[in-house]
Order: C-alpha cells, then sequence, then structure tokens
C-alpha cells in the first residue's frame, strides 16, 4: 500500500485540515510546508503528486500520536527510515489508544473478520514464530474500517 494512500486515508477520516496536518509533521519532527502537504495528497496521476517516503509517514504518524495522546516527557522520537505495515498498524493503535476489541470491530466495519490471536500476531516481534506481516489489504481494510468507526460515527455505544 502506497504512503500517499494512507495519509490521504487519515486525513479523511480526522477531518484534518492543512494546518493541522503541518502541526502534526511538525509534532513527529518534521517541519514541512502546505505546498508539500499538498503535493503528497494529490492522486497518483497528477503531475504535481510527490510520492511520500516511510520516514515523513513514521514522522507524521509519531506526531499523530502526540497530537491525539499529547506529549511525552523525554525526546521526541526519531522516525523509522522503512515502515511496515505491522508498524504503521502498532502506531494507529497507540494514537488512537484502541483495545482488540476496538480494533476487532474497526476491521469488522471494512467486511474482515479475524480473531484476537491473528491480530496479536501483528504486534509480535518479527524473530518471533507467531509473529505474521500484516498484508496491505489487512490494512486497507482497517483503514477504511477506521473511516466508517470515526466519520460515520459507527463507535458510538450500541444502545
Amino acid at each position: 500500500m502506497q504512503n500517499n494512500d494512507i495519509l490521504r486515508s487519515l486525513r479523511y477520516t480526522f477531518d484534518f485540515g492543512d494546518d493541522q496536518m503541518i502541526r502534526i509533521f511538525g509534532l513527529g519532527g518534521l517541519e514541512t510546508t502546505r505546498a508539500e502537504v499538498s503535493d503528497w495528497l494529490k492522486k497518483d496521476d497528477d503531475e504535481a503528486f510527490n510520492p511520500l517516503g516511510d520516514f515523513k509517514l513514521a514522522a507524521f504518524l509519531n506526531g499523530l500520536i502526540t497530537y491525539k495522546r499529547g506529549a511525552k516527557e523525554g525526546a521526541v522520537p526519531l522516525p523509522e527510515n522503512r515502515l511496515t505495515n505491522n508498524q504503521i498498524l502498532r502506531k494507529l493503535k497507540i494514537a488512537l489508544e484502541l483495545t482488540d476489541e476496538e480494533q476487532l470491530k474497526i476491521l469488522e466495519l471494512a467486511g474482515r473478520i479475524i480473531s484476537k490471536h491473528e491480530l496479536s500476531a501483528f504486534y509480535r516481534k518479527p524473530e518471533q514464530k507467531q509473529y505474521r506481516l500484516c498484508k496491505d489489504q489487512i490494512l486497507r481494510n482497517f483503514l477504511q474500517g477506521m473511516r466508517q468507526y470515526y466519520r460515520e460515527g459507527t463507535n458510538e455505544s450500541d444502545t
């Protein structure tokens, strides 16, 4: 999955404006301009489209954690140079303070049913036997479910 697609999805899900996007990147330790953010959000076939690298997406996700949860004491964590889908999923879980049940519900909203054990395998260390790689389709489903969960209000209690 392309990093630009992830950024576009998060912007839409949380209805972030340009100023918020710039602020979130800044919270992650990356100073950026409105023009850069605009080019990262353009569709792939637009001539002004600029691919978003792993380091910059990691900075945004680290900034999202700070934006949603507040700053931690100490230094701002350095963004990773290489991101996997597993790391992206973990950063979203941390930023949004999601429980396992909430994550499973989000995936279910997108039509993806997995067990709690399958979900926990995404968060294990790669050298562990039970570790599983989070494939693009799972991450895509998670982002799609997040749109429904946060934007369409299906995270309300079911009373």
